[in-house]
């Protein structure tokens, strides 16, 4: 079995996904975002982030779009000081779309200039640029879906996608700590949680230890607990737009196991 989140040589995932597909989906997801906003209100309250409105989503997603280009640009190699940069933020909000796109391309541009696999600074477990490259995909992927509920519109994630980053999200979680200080109380005793894509046959196992967790790459390994469903469904469970009570899952084993994972695994 291969745990697709396991990662060698230098750091490279071993999902099958390149920073040029990474890259085409960036720009795919962010004209699916705008395009919502055509018929949206932007003062829709968004479920999944409990106090902001839709324009808020699309400020943040722009925004961070905008910021991880220029972090790119700059080709930065230690943690910058500030998240400051230029939004240019439209006077009307029938722009909106318009200016989410503007971003997506003012990334692609950065991603065509900087060598993807050269070394740089990252919050995370891939010291190369095209960490940010990825990052920005789930980013924009997730807040898409968010959008969608928003409005109360049906979500579909592309399954090789999903996979993809639930397989990020993974890697990244046991870096996460000086934003989503929960994270540090993920600790067990060589605990074992299994997580299954069951449309794509991938799986992720996740060791709980005294010192921290972290996936692991094992062939016929028992778990004390797991989660099934679809690739998307466990994309959005472990964002925490779904519960794991919901009809897409099936779970079993050790129920404290689950509860301390999803109690501390906001990201």
């Amino acid at each position: 079995m291969t745990v697709s989140g396991d990662l060698g040589g230098g750091g490279v995932p071993r999902s099958g996904l390149g920073a040029d597909v990474h890259a085409d989906a960036v720009a795919r997801e962010t004209r699916r975002f705008a395009a919502l906003l055509e018929r949206g209100d932007l003062s829709a309250p968004v479920p999944g982030c409990p106090g902001w409105t839709l324009l808020d989503l699309v400020r943040h997603t722009g925004g961070v779009q905008r910021w991880f280009a220029a972090l790119l640009r700059a080709g930065v190699q230690e943690a910058p000081r500030t998240r400051e940069v230029q939004l240019d933020l439209p006077e009307r909000e029938d722009a909106y779309g318009a200016w989410l796109v503007a971003g997506a391309e003012l990334a692609a541009r950065a991603f065509a200039e900087v060598d993807t696999d050269g070394p740089m600074w990252t919050w995370g477990a891939d010291p190369h640029a095209r960490f940010w490259v990825r990052r920005m995909l789930y980013e924009t992927l997730v807040h898409r879906t968010d959008a969608e509920a928003a409005l109360g519109l049906p979500t579909v994630i592309d399954p090789v996608l999903a996979a993809d980053g639930v397989d990020e999200f993974l890697v990244n979680l046991p870096y996460a700590t000086p934003f989503a200080p929960g994270v540090a109380r993920l600790r067990g005793r060589d605990q074992v949680l299994r997580f299954r894509a069951d449309d794509t046959g991938q799986e992720w196992l996740v060791q709980l230890r005294s010192d921290g967790f972290g996936l692991i790459r094992a062939t016929g390994q028992d778990a004390d607990a797991s989660v099934r469903g679809a690739a998307a469904d466990l994309l959005l469970l472990l964002y925490g737009r779904l519960g794991r009570d919901a009809e897409a899952f099936r779970t079993a084993g050790d129920p404290e196991l689950l509860d301390r994972w999803f109690d501390n695994s906001a990201f």
